[in-house]
């Protein structure tokens, strides 16, 4: 794998972190904080992979996945206890307080928009890439 740079994936997570933020600030309860929040947050984070490396579209998203997952699921044990942090609001914001399985299906329906997206229109060849 080389870190590689994709000037269209690196506008896509930034204008994607920008929105999250709003939601994260703007917006308490509800639909658009928690499930959609959910949604956009794993194509940030598959914005973020092809935007920095070589790794395929298939590998990025299961890459993805995988973390959104893992991240979910370590919300069924007391992890924020255990690191002393469950008093810390950017530790829940990051990690999560609580599993729930629309987040899962939230994680899911993102990465497939994702590959369909890829499948239709994904063939940006400006990247820049550099040795490690």
């Amino acid at each position: 794998m080389k870190l590689q740079f994709n000037k269209y994936y690196l506008a896509l997570a930034h204008s994607l972190f920008l929105i999250e933020l709003a939601i994260a600030f703007i917006i308490k309860t509800g639909f658009i904080r928690y499930t959609f929040g959910d949604y956009l947050v794993v194509i940030l984070l598959y914005a973020i992979f092809r935007g920095c490396t070589n790794l395929s579209v298939r590998a990025s998203a299961l890459a993805v996945l995988f973390i959104a997952y893992g991240i979910e699921l370590l919300q069924l044990t007391p992890l924020l206890a255990y690191f002393n942090l469950q008093d810390s609001m950017a530790a829940k914001l990051i990690l999560g307080s609580t599993f729930q399985v629309g987040d899962l299906i939230a994680y899911s329906l993102g990465i497939l928009t994702v590959l369909i997206f890829e499948h239709y229109y994904g063939n940006h060849k400006n990247t820049y890439t550099v040795k490690v």
